[in-house]
């Protein structure tokens, strides 16, 4: 069975042969262009799915990785940018981070390029890497004095309203320090988030901050992250990052009483899923004493 199927504005050829099944790029946004291609390359697939001829590409990891970073993926930029940092850090023989979490993030992108690579029959065997892909969750969060502190304390008043915004939202860095007015709405933000464009909902009080915000913030990632980090040291507040802010948002929605349901929503995330795999750790502290 073969059928063409469009992936981001490209064409694609799905082939499958028993319980075999085998997907190949046209490379082409053109469906007449397309429907042209199907025969021809259905069948060179049933071919090397039935073993009657195999792929004649055998390539080496580094032209794997060329070959993967210039397929049609339907990434975001920031999701591009982070394979080609892993990937020239592993081709450079690099060792993985001794950090836990960072070290699961290289594992899981260099062996997303081997399936990627057999999956498509550019290779005859995939050397991934073992070990680890999920890394240890940050459960960081900030106490209610450590957010009175920030709010009060941050010296730089336009920074201060972001960090009190990303707050009051739950908002990620990527999706608040670039804003337009046009995005703005009465109760909500339209963001590009991780999933695609999502709304943000602005209570009262991220509303009174954007209101009398202007111009709007327009920070680059990097800025956010040493600028944060400089200030809370200043203040005192250890083992903080800007996006401790999104889980304390959480967290405390949560033990005010709103649903798992609503905080996912307003989180953008993709699954209630995936809300309660992030917050179960952070809540078992948060159960009343029992005894047994």
């Amino acid at each position: 069975m073969a059928s063409i199927y469009k992936n981001n504005n490209t064409w694609y050829l799905s082939v499958t042969v028993g319980k075999k099944r085998v997907s190949r790029s046209l490379k082409t946004k053109d469906y007449k262009v397309a429907k042209a291609l199907k025969p021809h390359i259905e069948t060179q697939l049933i071919a090397e799915l039935t073993g009657i001829s195999d792929s004649n590409e055998r390539l080496s990891f580094p032209e794997l990785s060329e070959r993967f970073l210039k397929a049609e993926h339907g990434w975001a930029k920031t999701t591009y940018d982070l394979y080609c940092l892993v990937l020239r850090t592993h081709l450079q023989g690099k060792p993985l981070p001794a950090n836990p979490s960072s070290r699961a993030i290289h594992i899981r992108h260099i062996n997303a390029c081997w399936n990627w690579g057999l999956k498509n029959h550019l290779i005859h065997k995939a050397y991934k890497i073992p070990g680890d892909t999920k890394g240890e969750s940050r459960v960081r969060t900030y106490s209610a004095a450590e957010l009175k502190l920030m709010f009060a304390e941050i010296s730089d008043a336009s920074f201060n309203a972001f960090v009190r915004f990303a707050y009051y939202t739950g908002g990620r860095s990527g999706e608040i320090r670039r804003l337009s007015r046009k995005n703005v709405l009465d109760e909500s933000l339209v963001v590009k988030g991780k999933t695609g464009r999502r709304m943000v909902k602005l209570n009262t009080q991220a509303q009174d901050i954007i209101k009398d915000q202007d111009p709007l913030w327009s920070y680059r990632k990097d800025f956010v992250s040493h600028k944060f980090k400089k200030e809370v040291r200043r203040l005192g507040i250890k083992d903080a990052r800007f996006h401790d802010l999104r889980r304390t948002f959480g967290l405390n929605l949560i033990k005010q009483g709103m649903s798992i349901y609503k905080v996912s929503k307003l989180l953008g995330h993709s699954s209630v899923r995936t809300t309660e795999q992030h917050y179960a750790p952070l809540l078992t502290v948060e159960i009343e004493d029992f005894e047994l």
